[in-house]
């Protein structure tokens, strides 16, 4: 039963990425309609991210009062109609407008989403099926990298973001009639009064600073890995693809870390080698001739572990206190994905060299190691007192 219930999550999580991308597939669509430039662009597809760093914290109290399958539901419903608001729009302001509804759904749908993985995996293949879920995210960018841009071109820059709406409100259909809650049981809602612990706090901490380094470094990747490979000759065409190898090898390459982390242990050994293996791919970026090499060595070796950070976050909460945990989780990871991006773009202006941002990834990236060594320890040693 786990395993479909894991099959219907990834199904409706990929509408986050789908519906993610697409801004990015319509930018040069919104230049010609409104006149704006990349900057605005840019600003468009940022606010997706923005109401995490306010709203994560009360997404996650929300738990005490409303069952998961009800805030996933609308977490979708908020997806679909963010991008109705958009399409409907007569102006930047309306897009922006519905880009920040859909990054509330992107928000209630990350915390939750996680947190229901966790629930019915909790004690058993945890680092697979979160290695699996995590995957949604790329696999509905990619959908769209690929299907927004041909709609755009035959039907206009408004298709991809109904197109994106239609398969969130199915998936909202499809969460609200299939869920169970583990065991079948209706979904239970969190415990009112209870309280993370003082040990839980700092796992919460350790977990989401893992996580969003991670992240930051990945997306710093993405930004500025280009850029690199064009100074080195590539066409910007050819770099950007050259980039984007790894992140279509990190669907399977995270399934597979996964297995090994649950059948095997090690989790911080896995996560040693995979990170030395990141920061290698990104310091080969600079040399003539090994973009290939370092993209296939990033993708197979580097991000195989997305799913094995991202499974600390179950492991630092019981259940009843998971859902407000995953709030606090999501604030710091947030908070974390604000800062790099103007982080890297000042070193990049302050330097005039795009290996300055790079650097910058790669000290992100073997940030990850220590964050999960401090979690074994404090997940070994239980503080008490027990609340705050």
């Amino acid at each position: 039963m786990r395993w479909r219930i894991l099959a219907l999550l990834f199904l409706a999580r990929i509408g986050m990425g789908f519906q993610f991308q697409t801004l990015a597939s319509v930018g040069d669509g919104l230049i010609a309609a409104f006149g704006l430039d990349y900057a605005g662009v840019g600003l468009l597809i940022g606010l997706f991210m923005a109401p995490g760093l306010i709203l994560a914290l009360p997404a996650g109290y929300l738990g005490r009062l409303i069952s998961d399958r009800d805030m996933a539901v609308l977490g979708l419903m908020a997806l679909a109609v963010g991008g109705i608001i958009s399409a409907l729009a007569g102006g930047s302001t309306g897009i922006g407008v519905g880009r920040v509804v859909a990054g509330i759904g992107f928000l209630i749908i990350n915390l939750y989403f996680t947190k229901m993985v966790v629930d019915w995996f909790e004690g058993r293949e945890i680092a697979t099926a979160m290695s699996i879920l995590v995957m949604s995210w790329p696999f509905g960018i990619a959908m769209g990298q690929v299907g927004h841009a041909w709609l755009a071109e035959v039907h206009g820059w408004r298709a991809p973001f109904q197109t994106a709406s239609v398969y969130c409100l199915l998936a909202a259909v499809a969460v609200y009639v299939f869920y169970r809650a583990p065991g079948g049981l209706p979904a239970a809602k969190s415990d009112g009064a209870a309280r993370l612990t003082r040990q839980e706090w700092i796992l919460v901490f350790c977990a989401s600073g893992a996580w969003g380094v991670f992240n930051a470094a990945y997306v710093t990747y993405l930004s500025f890995g280009p850029k690199v490979l064009e100074d080195l000759g590539q066409t910007a065409i050819a770099a950007a693809g050259i980039i984007s190898v790894g992140s279509w090898l990190m669907i399977g390459s995270g399934a597979v870390c996964g297995q090994i982390v649950d059948r095997l242990g090690h989790r911080n050994l896995v996560l040693t080698v995979c990170m030395a293996a990141a920061v290698i791919a990104l310091w080969m970026l600079s040399y003539p001739g090994a973009g290939l090499a370092a993209s296939l060595l990033f993708g197979l070796v580097g991000m195989a572990p997305a799913g094995v950070i991202m499974a600390l976050a179950g492991l630092a909460l019981r259940p009843h206190v998971r859902a407000f945990g995953m709030g606090v989780f999501f604030t710091i990871y947030y908070a974390i994905m604000l800062a790099t991006p103007p982080a890297a773009g000042a070193i990049l202006d302050a330097t005039g060299r795009p290996e300055g941002p790079i650097w910058l990834a790669m000290v992100l990236f073997a940030s990850v190691v220590p964050f999960a060594v401090a979690f074994k320890f404090f997940k070994a040693n239980e503080i008490r007192p027990a609340r705050i």
